[in-house]
């Protein structure tokens, strides 16, 4: 084999300089790149570093350098959702710490729990205003129908009370010491749950005339039983009662179902609600003496002795009250109170309102006629009729 010429070898000995400078420089930049890499972890420690800090200084947990968390689990403080153990204190202590907090969520996993949540009143001394939320783990089944028999199951997160006297399931309380007169400064969320009493109640499902706000979803309020099978109520009992306080301003219902209530919802200062549904009350909503109007979007009520009765004076809409009335054979001795006497209710003629309605008599179907109690200040119009003129 022939020996290279110097040409050959000057060419060979450029390559090899070539790839070593190429080595070099891939080196170099191998190099840049761990040294910035190197200042950003060195960068983002500092960060984290001053930001634990400032969570250690505002109460947060050094360890985790995180702030605290706003959700309260109920078992925690001891609840048990066991169909059978008391859990008032329990929830009591949880709640305690969620309004030390300054607020946040108490949160109960799937399970019955027996007891009663009453909510503290937020007093002067804190001077502040805080939202207490309180949600379930599982959105109920609102069992409810006008005619047949479905047993309630324990499925998802109830809170159930068979106490015979005494507040409602879900009360919020007031004190002499509370922020604006009797009213507490709190904002109640509540979601999430079946709250359950028994048959012809002496107690509420949620009372919340106390409060300043608040909003409820996916809440299912009943007596325990298949509302066709209740019996009537004669203890003057509320499934739900709106806050009170005309400074408030929110208070929201959505997606809520009342079943074998005297009331299905007492209906207080600014309600807003929509997705309602009142199985087998005396009075579907109960308007009482208002200073702010309220209103509602559709509205069911089955089964009701009244759909919509009115106490005080009080300015509402609603957009559409879809109403089924008991049919011939579709009640007995037991359950005969639940045949409608009147669509609207309104004896002393409080009500200022707008109504579009339809109503369905059981076995037969869509029905023209409306039944009124008084009511002369309230223009009820049915689905698909000319609009009323003066």
């Amino acid at each position: 084999m022939p020996k290279p010429n110097k040409m050959t070898l000057a060419i060979r000995n450029g390559m090899k300089n070539t790839l070593k400078f190429s080595s070099i420089k891939l080196a170099a930049f191998s190099l840049l790149i761990l040294i910035s890499a190197c200042n950003v972890r060195e960068e983002s420690h500092r960060k984290i570093q001053a930001e634990g800090h400032n969570q250690e200084n505002d109460g947060g947990n050094e360890k985790t350098l995180t702030k605290p968390s706003r959700i309260f689990n109920a078992l925690d403080y001891g609840a048990v959702g066991d169909d059978n153990t008391d859990n008032t204190d329990a929830f009591s202590a949880c709640l305690k710490a969620v309004i030390e907090a300054g607020g946040g969520q108490m949160y109960l996993p799937d399970g019955v729990y027996r007891g009663r949540i009453l909510i503290p009143a937020v007093s002067k001394q804190m001077q502040s205003w805080i939202t207490v939320e309180i949600v379930g783990e599982s959105e109920p089944t609102p069992i409810f129908g006008t005619i047949g028999s479905f047993p309630l199951l324990n499925n998802g997160t109830i809170v159930k009370s068979l106490s015979q006297t005494g507040p409602a399931v879900i009360f919020a309380n007031s004190s002499p010491n509370a922020l604006y007169a009797e009213f507490s400064a709190v904002n109640v969320v509540i979601k999430n749950l079946d709250v359950r009493t028994y048959d012809d109640p002496g107690i509420g499902g949620i009372d919340l005339h106390h409060a300043m706000q608040c909003k409820i979803e996916n809440v299912f309020i009943n007596t325990g039983i298949y509302n066709v099978q209740a019996s009537k109520p004669s203890h003057g009992t509320s499934g739900l009662i709106t806050p009170a306080c005309n400074n408030a301003a929110l208070t929201i219902v959505r997606n809520v179902v009342v079943t074998g209530y005297h009331t299905g919802i007492l209906v207080n200062e600014h309600t807003d609600g929509d997705n309602i549904n009142l199985a087998s009350n005396i009075n579907g909503l109960e308007f009482v003496f208002a200073h702010h109007a309220s209103r509602f979007g559709r509205v069911g009520a089955q089964r009701c002795t009244n759909a919509i009765t009115v106490t005080g004076k009080h300015g509402f809409t609603i957009e559409q009250l879809d109403m089924e009335i008991a049919g011939k054979d579709q009640t007995d001795s037991r359950n005969v109170w639940q045949a409608t006497a009147y669509n609207i209710n309104d004896p002393k003629n409080l009500g200022t309102a707008n109504i579009n309605y339809w109503v369905v008599e059981g076995n037969v179907g869509a029905i023209e006629s409306l039944t009124r109690n008084g009511g002369v200040s309230i223009q009820a119009r049915r689905i698909g009729s000319a609009p009323a003129t003066d």
